[in-house]
């Protein structure tokens, strides 16, 4: 079939070539016809093509149909209320923080900023932490076992999940014991169990943290909000602030080059918790570990929508 397509394809062509070389007169037959015209014979007139091409932009609706899904995504997003107490929690926490919100709208970073003697302080976040939390793939692994299992206790069409008293009838279905055909998230002794599971870990953020004093360098530290607790990884000291946040490749240069101390966990652990308790005293406490995740839930809904606004912007 296929040869027989090629063939049908190539033939017009190799008819075309054929009577194109059957009309086109030979050029000695040209010279020699050319040398016996009279000097007043009028030239024959050069054939030239003219193609002429318009493109005529062809709508085949996909633009009308985007345009009504991304309407529909932003009014869906719009019509979901903010949890009353999530929104009450973050305008508590800044009315009564003394760290300065530092928001621009269609960026996704956040910074919070405050004074503590003569100590300069910056937290700064961002809504990306959100965005690449992903379920790890020892999840997906346990998940896909639990799945497999539960395939090999159905037989027949009897599902069979979490019985334990079981037996075969003839027609080859497992029977399933009275008391445990019950659910197993309806079970007393399970109820707890199952409660803790429905009580999600908040994801974690991951927040830098800069202390800067005048002619005395600064500190940075790197540190993850999870759960209201502030996990310090790193604690880094520069002799001068700019080399806590170099903006040129000179700085970032004499950055590589310093020895900024060893890793957190190193420490002797003494030393770790009253680091900790040198941070809390500068409102780097379970309060703002706990505003940071709740605020980067917010701020990426309203970017979200702001993103989808200027995607539909674009394609109407």
């Amino acid at each position: 079939m296929l040869a027989l397509r090629n063939l049908a394809r190539t033939a017009p062509r190799s008819a075309a070539r054929l009577s194109t070389k059957a009309v086109r007169p030979q050029p000695s037959l040209l010279r020699q016809t050319t040398a016996f015209q009279p000097a007043w014979a009028a030239p024959i007139p050069r054939l030239t093509a003219s193609f002429h091409m318009s493109a005529r932009r062809q709508d085949s609706g996909v633009n009308e149909e985007l345009v009504a899904k991304l309407q529909s995504e932003i009014s869906m997003e719009e019509d979901m209320k903010e949890d009353e107490d999530f929104s009450a929690n973050i305008r508590e926490y800044m009315e009564n923080s003394p760290f300065k919100l530092e928001d621009v709208d269609g960026n996704q970073e956040i910074v919070l900023t405050r004074t503590y003697n003569d100590e300069k302080i910056s937290v700064t976040f961002t809504t990306a932490d959100l965005n690449n939390n992903s379920p790890s793939e020892e999840l997906a692994e346990d998940n896909a076992m639990y799945d497999d299992a539960d395939m090999d206790v159905q037989s027949g069409g009897a599902n069979t999940k979490g019985a334990v008293s079981q037996g075969r009838t003839q027609d080859g279905n497992i029977r399933v014991a009275p008391e445990n055909s019950v659910s197993p998230a309806d079970r007393e002794e399970l109820e707890d169990d199952y409660e803790d599971e429905a009580q999600q870990p908040g994801f974690p953020a991951h927040a830098s943290i800069r202390i800067e004093r005048p002619g005395k360098g600064a500190i940075a530290i790197e540190a993850t909000a999870q759960d209201g607790d502030f996990l310090i990884e790193d604690l880094y000291y520069f002799p001068t602030p700019d080399l806590a946040d170099p903006q040129t490749a000179e700085q970032d240069w004499a950055r590589r080059t310093l020895y900024t101390g060893p890793p957190f966990n190193n420490l002797d652990e003494d030393l770790q918790l009253l680091l900790e308790k040198y941070l809390e005293e500068r409102g780097i406490n379970t309060r703002l570990a706990l505003f940071i995740p709740d605020y980067i839930d917010q701020k990426e809904q309203k970017e979200y929508i702001r993103w989808l606004n200027n995607v539909k912007s674009f394609v109407a």
